[in-house]
């Protein structure tokens, strides 16, 4: 099986390439077009809406919390679901920058966390960078480690650099972001700030479970090159047909996906969507590394 570090050792950066990327140039020619014609994040989203059936996730993490992963739970499993589909469909890992389609370098999943659960509590963005080959029990320390580590008064990276923007005058901080702009099109960011832009990542996932209510379509930004939102809601009880015929009550949870649709094809994109799906219904499958970690295509 094939780490992530061996792979970066086999590839040289080339001429186009960005710090966080690699630039595709094996596809098809509509692919490269498409970023032309619909040249914004926003303007390329797709939507999808899917429930999850909560018999087995719940003995799932159960099971964790008896094994002693205090806290474990859905966010987890959610996450550690896309990081395995990753593994597998890298292509939905791919994003957009200065209408060039590039495989990024690493996993990298983002999320805004509340320092205490208060209504005016201040807000954080956390991101982590799991290992394709992780499981959900690597996925659980990542994330455990670095909410623990931004929970409280103890100021983030993110929260040091917004608190520096903040003293930049009204129009001097209009400058300052179609700088930051005019940097990321032509990939020369400083790598700084690309490690704690909430705009720049894998995937960005919000959890409204904890807020008790059902999940949002949340946008893409045109900001960063993120091209993956999840939004999952608070558990909720429905009456299913069993099948004896029998009215039996279930929980689900409703999540909502959008996409960049630009990154890959109608068909990869469903079989990626399929595939975490699978992931999501079985989550013991999450427990073991997969057999191989498959590269993007170059």
């Amino acid at each position: 099986m094939s780490s992530p570090n061996e792979v970066k050792k086999k590839r040289r950066r080339r001429f186009g390439d960005r710090k966080d990327g690699r630039k595709i140039r094996s596809l098809a020619p509509m692919n490269y077009l498409s970023p032309y014609l619909q040249p914004t994040r926003t303007g390329s989203s797709n939507l999808m809406a899917d429930s999850l059936d909560m018999e087995n996730v719940d003995r799932y993490i159960k099971e964790k919390q008896d094994a002693g992963f205090k806290g474990f739970g859905i966010l987890h499993v959610f996450v550690a679901a896309y990081v395995r589909t990753v593994s597998q469909r890298p292509g939905i890992n791919r994003f957009i920058s200065r209408q060039k389609i590039f495989a990024r370098n690493n996993i990298e999943v983002i999320m805004t966390i509340k320092k205490e659960m208060s209504l005016n509590a201040d807000e954080t963005v956390i991101k982590v960078y799991p290992e394709p080959n992780a499981t959900a029990e690597d996925v659980f320390r990542i994330l455990d480690e670095e909410i623990a580590k931004n929970k409280g008064s103890t100021e983030s990276d993110f929260d040091g650099i917004a608190r520096v923007i903040n003293y930049i005058p009204g129009l001097m901080l209009k400058f300052f972001v179609w700088m930051l702009k005019t940097m990321d099109y032509f990939g020369i960011m400083p790598k700084a700030l690309l490690k704690v832009s909430p705009f720049h990542g894998s995937l960005v996932i919000t959890s409204l479970g904890s807020l008790g209510i059902p999940p949002v379509f949340h946008h893409l930004y045109d900001f960063g090159n993120a091209p993956l939102f999840i939004a999952f809601g608070a558990k909720r009880r429905e009456n299913v047909l069993d099948d004896d015929g029998s009215v039996k009550k279930k929980k689900f949870v409703d999540y909502r996906i959008v996409t960049d649709e630009r990154i890959c094809d109608g068909h990869y994109y469903a079989s990626a969507l399929k595939y975490m799906r699978k992931l999501l219904k079985n989550p013991w499958l999450l427990d073991v590394p997969p057999e191989e970690v498959i590269e993007d295509i170059d």
